[in-house]
């Protein structure tokens, strides 16, 4: 779980450091529909401009706790994923250009670890090829495959010649290429 940043003396608090952004989590397909359905569903039509990633810049991965950022032509979805069925949807509240590289973790005792954090676009192939096209539908899908990630929300996007899929790995983002899993049911939005 992350450690927050606040107190008497700072008011403002971080999820990660990330300017701007506290995550409101979500369980179960008919709360996301409710909270964020119809916002997915008016991204139909838009193009996808940029995709960006957190950064662990020192061990050159991503950061996989972070939020996936998916801006559809100045429409920016917030994507995150923790525990086993948490996930947060938020919109426009990061700003991936304007925070410079960052540095987050704890100090000061010998298993502590800090990261050395920043937003790339072009880092996963895959979702560099999605920017610029036409986003043709959003869905949230939820896992029911018969095993412990049953009633996990995905959120899916459909282009005409790719798609991504942001869904929980356990804890963490994961991001998937192509078709949904067969273990997907797919949730209707509201039009």
């Amino acid at each position: 779980m992350p450690r927050r940043h606040g107190g008497a003396d700072n008011p403002q608090v971080h999820y990660f450091d990330i300017q701007g952004h506290e995550p409101q989590w979500l369980n179960g397909p008919s709360a996301i529909v409710a909270a964020h359905g119809r916002r997915l569903e008016a991204l139909a039509g838009r193009r996808l401009l940029r995709a960006w990633l957190l950064w662990d810049l020192d061990a050159d991965e991503w950061f996989s706790d972070g939020p996936v950022l998916l801006d559809f032509d100045g429409e920016q979805v917030e994507i995150n994923h923790q525990k086993f069925d948490d996930l947060s949807i938020t919109w426009n509240t990061v700003d991936p250009v304007g925070q410079p590289a960052w540095a987050y973790g704890d100090w000061g005792h010998p298993d502590d670890h800090v990261f050395h954090l920043g937003w790339r676009h072009d880092a996963r192939s895959e979702l560099a090829a999605l920017q610029g096209r036409q986003l043709l539908a959003a869905e949230l899908l939820e896992y029911a495959g018969g095993d412990i990630a049953d009633g996990m929300v995905a959120v899916s996007f459909a282009f005409s010649d790719g798609r991504v899929t942001v869904s929980n790995g356990l804890d963490e983002n994961s991001l998937e290429f192509g078709g949904p899993d067969p273990g997907y049911l797919r949730r209707a939005l509201p039009r």
